[in-house]
């Protein structure tokens, strides 16, 4: 006998949706995502890399590198895609661009290689919490990134490439079509009757925008992963 088909999937960003931006999953969030399974599909979109994602939570699927129940399904590359002339170009000119910027701190991985983005940060990934905090500040009230965005929007338009803002301390490049919403052409053989999403960059040039606003999607902005454990207890618990 065929199994039920599963009625409904709840697609999670990660950092300040489900956890504190870069710090593990708490132990009552991991425990309600378990319940929550008992009643819907559950799986997470993330913009980091598989590992970075295990260290917070463990598995499911991910973008551009997806897995289903800890098994690797299908990968793409950004080097593939676009070529190395246009990538080692925008490289080249965010290191320029991060050269010239001066802020109260600066430490190291100013740009992580990813399989389906570079992702830029301009004080660098290496930075301690207290830090990255800092540079966060700062960036809400000076813009720091968002200037940034918009200057490799200006200098490589009509190259195929969407800048999206996420997290804290960066953003991410990558192909146009190639944001969260890839996803969920790897889910729709699964024929869902309802694909649900929570982020909380849903803003425009936010990185869940895309997804959060996609009419295959019904899209859900949270403010941090209690608020993400509020609206899934009214939706799938009341």
């Amino acid at each position: 006998m065929a199994a039920p088909r599963t009625v409904a999937l709840c697609l999670f960003d990660v950092d300040g949706t489900l956890t504190a931006p870069r710090q593990k999953i708490t132990a009552e969030m991991a425990e309600f995502l378990q319940k929550l399974r008992q009643k819907v599909r559950v799986g997470v979109v993330g913009g980091s890399d598989f590992e970075k994602i295990k260290e917070q939570l463990g598995d499911d699927e991910n973008g551009l590198v997806a897995y289903k129940d800890g098994k690797f399904l299908s990968k793409q590359n950004i080097q593939g895609h676009l070529g190395e002339d246009i990538l080692q170009d925008v490289i080249n000119y965010c290191l320029s661009y991060i050269a010239k910027i001066k802020l109260p701190k600066k430490r190291g991985t100013f740009i992580e290689f990813r399989n389906g983005m570079l992702n830029v940060s301009p004080i660098g990934r290496s930075c301690s919490q207290e830090e990255r905090i800092e540079f966060y500040e700062l960036d809400k009230k000076e813009h720091i990134r968002e200037k940034f965005v918009a200057d490799l929007q200006r200098e490589f338009a009509g190259k195929g490439l969407t800048f999206s803002i996420g997290g804290q301390i960066s953003f991410d490049v990558f192909p146009d079509g190639w944001d969260k919403r890839y996803c969920l052409g790897i889910v729709a053989k699964d024929e869902y009757k309802t694909i649900y999403f929570f982020g909380d960059k849903t803003m425009p040039g936010g990185n869940d925008y895309e997804i959060f606003t996609d009419s295959r999607t019904e899209g859900h902005s949270v403010t941090s992963p209690q608020d993400t454990r509020r609206i899934c207890e009214e939706l799938f618990f009341k």
